[in-house]
Protein backbone atom coordinates (compact mmCIF):
# COMPACT_ATOMS: atom_id res chain seq x y z
CA UNK A 1 0.00 0.00 0.00
CA UNK A 2 2.83 2.00 -0.06
CA UNK A 3 2.08 3.74 -3.50
CA UNK A 4 -0.86 5.18 -2.02
CA UNK A 5 2.05 7.90 -0.80
CA UNK A 6 3.46 8.47 -4.18
CA UNK A 7 2.51 12.27 -5.11
CA UNK A 8 0.07 10.94 -7.94
CA UNK A 9 -2.03 8.78 -5.96
CA UNK A 10 -1.71 11.39 -3.34
CA UNK A 11 -3.56 14.35 -5.58
CA UNK A 12 -5.86 11.89 -6.87
CA UNK A 13 -7.05 10.93 -3.45
CA UNK A 14 -6.81 14.48 -2.51
CA UNK A 15 -9.61 15.20 -5.50
CA UNK A 16 -12.03 12.11 -4.46
CA UNK A 17 -12.14 12.98 -0.99
CA UNK A 18 -12.37 17.03 -1.57
CA UNK A 19 -15.29 16.70 -4.23
CA UNK A 20 -17.25 14.30 -1.66
CA UNK A 21 -16.91 16.86 0.94
CA UNK A 22 -18.09 19.53 -1.08
CA UNK A 23 -21.04 17.03 -1.89
CA UNK A 24 -21.69 16.73 1.82
CA UNK A 25 -21.10 19.64 3.19
CA UNK A 26 -21.95 22.17 0.36
CA UNK A 27 -24.25 20.79 -2.58
CA UNK A 28 -26.49 18.35 -0.81
CA UNK A 29 -27.47 21.08 2.01
CA UNK A 30 -27.64 23.39 -0.50
CA UNK A 31 -30.65 21.91 -2.03
CA UNK A 32 -32.47 20.84 0.94
CA UNK A 33 -32.14 24.34 2.16
CA UNK A 34 -33.86 25.78 -1.58
CA UNK A 35 -36.06 22.61 -0.78
CA UNK A 36 -36.66 24.04 2.60
CA UNK A 37 -37.42 27.80 1.25
CA UNK A 38 -39.55 26.70 -1.25
CA UNK A 39 -41.93 25.15 1.29
CA UNK A 40 -42.13 27.95 3.45
CA UNK A 41 -42.87 30.29 0.51
CA UNK A 42 -45.26 28.31 -0.91
CA UNK A 43 -47.03 28.03 2.58
CA UNK A 44 -46.97 31.68 3.15
CA UNK A 45 -48.57 31.94 -0.24
CA UNK A 46 -51.39 29.46 0.97
CA UNK A 47 -51.73 31.51 4.37
CA UNK A 48 -52.23 34.83 2.34
CA UNK A 49 -54.63 33.34 0.25
CA UNK A 50 -56.99 33.07 3.09
CA UNK A 51 -56.57 36.31 4.35
CA UNK A 52 -59.21 39.35 3.10
CA UNK A 53 -57.24 42.27 1.20
CA UNK A 54 -56.42 44.97 3.84
CA UNK A 55 -55.63 48.44 3.30
CA UNK A 56 -51.49 49.29 2.11
CA UNK A 57 -51.00 51.33 4.94
CA UNK A 58 -51.89 48.55 7.81
CA UNK A 59 -49.35 46.12 6.49
CA UNK A 60 -46.79 48.70 5.33
CA UNK A 61 -46.77 51.97 7.32
CA UNK A 62 -43.39 52.62 6.53
CA UNK A 63 -40.68 52.45 3.85
CA UNK A 64 -40.28 49.35 3.39
CA UNK A 65 -42.64 46.24 2.50
CA UNK A 66 -41.96 43.22 5.26
CA UNK A 67 -40.58 40.03 3.82
CA UNK A 68 -43.54 38.36 7.01
CA UNK A 69 -46.04 39.88 4.73
CA UNK A 70 -45.03 39.28 1.01
CA UNK A 71 -47.62 37.54 -0.81
CA UNK A 72 -50.79 39.32 1.59
CA UNK A 73 -53.42 41.21 -0.61
CA UNK A 74 -53.45 44.91 0.08
CA UNK A 75 -55.79 48.00 -1.81
CA UNK A 76 -53.97 50.93 -2.97
CA UNK A 77 -55.78 53.90 -3.80
CA UNK A 78 -53.72 56.56 -6.00
CA UNK A 79 -52.49 57.56 -9.27
CA UNK A 80 -50.20 56.11 -11.79
CA UNK A 81 -47.41 57.27 -13.21
CA UNK A 82 -47.07 55.99 -16.82
CA UNK A 83 -44.14 58.54 -17.73
CA UNK A 84 -42.23 56.68 -14.73
CA UNK A 85 -43.22 53.13 -16.16
CA UNK A 86 -40.50 50.14 -17.03
CA UNK A 87 -40.31 47.12 -18.45
CA UNK A 88 -38.75 44.10 -16.55
CA UNK A 89 -36.71 42.08 -19.55
CA UNK A 90 -35.86 38.61 -19.51
CA UNK A 91 -38.83 37.07 -17.55
CA UNK A 92 -40.90 34.00 -18.72
CA UNK A 93 -44.01 33.57 -18.10
CA UNK A 94 -45.78 29.57 -18.65
CA UNK A 95 -42.37 28.48 -20.51
CA UNK A 96 -42.49 31.90 -22.87
CA UNK A 97 -40.50 35.00 -23.14
CA UNK A 98 -42.04 38.15 -21.97
CA UNK A 99 -41.98 41.48 -20.05
CA UNK A 100 -43.54 42.57 -16.73
CA UNK A 101 -44.45 45.97 -16.67
CA UNK A 102 -43.85 47.82 -13.83
CA UNK A 103 -46.10 51.26 -13.27
CA UNK A 104 -45.17 53.75 -10.17
CA UNK A 105 -48.75 54.51 -8.47
CA UNK A 106 -48.73 57.90 -5.93
CA UNK A 107 -50.86 57.06 -3.24
CA UNK A 108 -53.46 59.40 -1.71
CA UNK A 109 -51.41 59.53 1.72
CA UNK A 110 -48.26 60.72 -0.68
CA UNK A 111 -46.16 57.74 -0.71
CA UNK A 112 -45.41 56.19 -3.99
CA UNK A 113 -45.40 52.03 -4.32
CA UNK A 114 -44.36 50.24 -8.26
CA UNK A 115 -47.27 47.94 -9.01
CA UNK A 116 -46.23 45.47 -11.57
CA UNK A 117 -49.23 45.35 -13.68
CA UNK A 118 -48.49 41.87 -14.89
CA UNK A 119 -47.26 40.57 -18.41
CA UNK A 120 -46.73 40.96 -22.07
CA UNK A 121 -45.58 37.83 -24.55
CA UNK A 122 -42.86 38.80 -26.31
CA UNK A 123 -42.20 36.21 -29.33
CA UNK A 124 -38.70 36.51 -29.87
CA UNK A 125 -37.98 37.85 -26.33
CA UNK A 126 -36.95 41.39 -27.46
CA UNK A 127 -39.37 43.55 -29.69
CA UNK A 128 -41.87 45.72 -27.11
CA UNK A 129 -45.28 44.13 -27.96
CA UNK A 130 -48.39 46.77 -27.82
CA UNK A 131 -49.60 46.75 -25.05
CA UNK A 132 -52.22 48.66 -22.71
CA UNK A 133 -51.60 52.13 -20.38
CA UNK A 134 -52.42 52.38 -17.59
CA UNK A 135 -55.79 54.22 -16.88
CA UNK A 136 -55.47 58.20 -15.71
CA UNK A 137 -56.75 59.64 -12.68
CA UNK A 138 -57.53 57.78 -9.41
CA UNK A 139 -58.13 54.38 -9.21
CA UNK A 140 -58.52 51.57 -6.40
CA UNK A 141 -56.71 48.36 -7.27
CA UNK A 142 -55.80 45.00 -4.95
CA UNK A 143 -52.46 43.68 -5.33
CA UNK A 144 -49.74 41.10 -3.86
CA UNK A 145 -47.31 42.88 -1.92
CA UNK A 146 -43.54 41.48 -2.83
CA UNK A 147 -40.39 42.17 -1.77
CA UNK A 148 -37.96 43.46 -4.26
CA UNK A 149 -35.92 41.21 -6.75
CA UNK A 150 -32.00 41.94 -7.23
CA UNK A 151 -30.26 41.69 -10.25
CA UNK A 152 -27.26 40.40 -8.82
CA UNK A 153 -24.94 41.92 -12.01
CA UNK A 154 -26.16 45.18 -11.09
CA UNK A 155 -26.74 46.70 -14.90
CA UNK A 156 -27.85 49.69 -15.07
CA UNK A 157 -31.90 50.67 -16.67
CA UNK A 158 -32.08 51.98 -20.47
CA UNK A 159 -34.46 53.17 -22.84
CA UNK A 160 -35.24 51.78 -26.15
CA UNK A 161 -37.90 52.08 -28.59
CA UNK A 162 -39.67 54.96 -26.15
CA UNK A 163 -39.81 52.45 -23.10
CA UNK A 164 -37.71 52.25 -19.97
CA UNK A 165 -35.97 48.34 -19.10
CA UNK A 166 -34.99 47.23 -16.13
CA UNK A 167 -33.52 43.76 -14.94
CA UNK A 168 -35.18 42.62 -11.91
CA UNK A 169 -38.49 43.53 -10.48
CA UNK A 170 -37.45 45.88 -8.41
CA UNK A 171 -38.97 49.16 -7.03
CA UNK A 172 -35.29 50.50 -6.25
CA UNK A 173 -33.72 50.28 -9.58
CA UNK A 174 -37.16 52.03 -10.56
CA UNK A 175 -36.72 54.49 -8.41
CA UNK A 176 -32.89 55.07 -9.56
CA UNK A 177 -33.75 55.12 -13.26
CA UNK A 178 -36.61 57.57 -12.56
CA UNK A 179 -35.49 59.67 -9.52
CA UNK A 180 -38.83 59.37 -7.95
CA UNK A 181 -38.35 57.79 -4.60
CA UNK A 182 -40.54 54.79 -3.74
CA UNK A 183 -41.59 52.38 -0.97
CA UNK A 184 -39.02 49.39 -0.64
CA UNK A 185 -40.75 46.17 -2.22
CA UNK A 186 -43.87 46.52 -4.54
CA UNK A 187 -47.07 45.40 -5.29
CA UNK A 188 -48.13 42.86 -7.69
CA UNK A 189 -51.95 43.20 -9.47
CA UNK A 190 -54.49 40.52 -9.35
CA UNK A 191 -56.58 39.59 -12.00
CA UNK A 192 -59.42 42.14 -12.55
CA UNK A 193 -57.75 44.84 -11.59
CA UNK A 194 -57.62 48.61 -13.67
CA UNK A 195 -54.63 48.56 -15.58
CA UNK A 196 -53.78 45.20 -15.10
CA UNK A 197 -52.29 42.84 -17.77
CA UNK A 198 -51.33 39.48 -18.06
CA UNK A 199 -51.69 38.09 -14.80
CA UNK A 200 -48.24 36.62 -13.29
CA UNK A 201 -48.70 32.75 -11.83
CA UNK A 202 -48.70 33.02 -7.90
CA UNK A 203 -45.79 30.91 -7.42
CA UNK A 204 -42.95 31.12 -5.24
CA UNK A 205 -39.40 32.82 -6.15
CA UNK A 206 -37.12 29.61 -5.70
CA UNK A 207 -37.40 27.36 -8.76
CA UNK A 208 -38.88 23.55 -9.10
CA UNK A 209 -41.71 21.46 -8.64
CA UNK A 210 -42.01 20.20 -5.54
CA UNK A 211 -39.15 17.74 -4.09
CA UNK A 212 -36.79 18.79 -7.50
CA UNK A 213 -34.80 19.99 -4.76
CA UNK A 214 -34.96 17.60 -3.19
CA UNK A 215 -34.53 14.92 -5.70
CA UNK A 216 -31.42 17.32 -6.06
CA UNK A 217 -29.58 16.71 -2.99
CA UNK A 218 -30.03 13.15 -3.23
CA UNK A 219 -28.08 12.83 -6.25
CA UNK A 220 -25.29 14.82 -4.73
CA UNK A 221 -24.84 11.87 -1.74
CA UNK A 222 -25.17 9.91 -4.52
CA UNK A 223 -22.27 11.21 -6.34
CA UNK A 224 -20.57 11.45 -3.23
CA UNK A 225 -20.87 7.35 -2.40
CA UNK A 226 -20.03 6.55 -6.02
CA UNK A 227 -16.73 8.69 -5.78
CA UNK A 228 -15.74 7.05 -2.88
CA UNK A 229 -16.39 3.24 -4.00
CA UNK A 230 -14.74 4.39 -7.35
CA UNK A 231 -11.70 5.21 -5.41
CA UNK A 232 -11.88 2.07 -3.56
CA UNK A 233 -11.95 0.20 -6.94
CA UNK A 234 -9.15 2.00 -8.30
CA UNK A 235 -7.22 1.04 -5.23
CA UNK A 236 -7.78 -2.61 -5.63
CA UNK A 237 -7.47 -2.63 -9.25
CA UNK A 238 -3.98 -1.45 -8.62
CA UNK A 239 -3.03 -3.42 -5.92
CA UNK A 240 -4.24 -6.58 -8.57
CA UNK A 241 -2.18 -5.42 -10.89
CA UNK A 242 1.11 -4.92 -8.45
CA UNK A 243 0.49 -8.77 -7.26
CA UNK A 244 -0.17 -10.24 -10.79
CA UNK A 245 3.36 -8.07 -11.94
CA UNK A 246 5.31 -9.38 -8.59
CA UNK A 247 3.97 -13.36 -9.24
CA UNK A 248 5.00 -12.60 -13.45
CA UNK A 249 8.86 -11.61 -12.37
CA UNK A 250 8.75 -14.33 -9.54
CA UNK A 251 8.04 -17.11 -12.22
CA UNK A 252 10.51 -15.68 -14.59
CA UNK A 253 13.42 -15.72 -11.81
CA UNK A 254 12.39 -19.26 -11.08
CA UNK A 255 12.55 -20.46 -14.73
CA UNK A 256 16.34 -18.15 -15.33
CA UNK A 257 17.68 -19.56 -12.13
CA UNK A 258 16.00 -23.19 -12.24
CA UNK A 259 14.32 -23.49 -9.54
CA UNK A 260 10.96 -24.12 -11.52
CA UNK A 261 10.22 -27.70 -10.09
CA UNK A 262 8.32 -28.83 -12.89
CA UNK A 263 8.63 -32.26 -14.48
CA UNK A 264 9.15 -30.87 -17.75
CA UNK A 265 10.87 -27.94 -16.78
CA UNK A 266 14.59 -26.76 -17.11
CA UNK A 267 15.37 -27.79 -13.80
CA UNK A 268 14.43 -31.38 -14.49
CA UNK A 269 16.72 -34.01 -13.58
CA UNK A 270 18.39 -36.74 -16.87
CA UNK A 271 18.18 -39.86 -15.13
CA UNK A 272 22.01 -41.37 -15.31
CA UNK A 273 22.55 -43.50 -18.02
CA UNK A 274 23.32 -47.09 -17.48
CA UNK A 275 25.26 -49.36 -19.88
CA UNK A 276 23.61 -51.90 -21.00
CA UNK A 277 24.51 -55.98 -20.37
CA UNK A 278 25.79 -56.92 -24.10
CA UNK A 279 28.39 -53.65 -23.79
CA UNK A 280 31.70 -54.03 -23.13
CA UNK A 281 32.85 -54.03 -19.72
CA UNK A 282 29.50 -55.01 -18.44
Amino acid sequence: MRFLLRPGWLAFIAVVLGFVAVCYTVLAPWQFNREDQREAQQAQIDRALDVAPVPVSDLVPGAAVDPADEWRQVTLTGEYLPEDEALVRLRVVDGRPAFEVMTPLRLTDGRTVAVDRGSVAAPDGQAIPEFAAAPTGTVTVTGRLRVNETDTSGRPSFDTGGHRQIYAADSRALATATGVGMVDGYAQLVAGQPGVLDVLPVVPPVSGAPFTNFSYALQWITFGAIAVIALGLFIRLELLQRRGKRETRTSIRDALSGRDGGADGPAAKVPARTAPDDEPGA
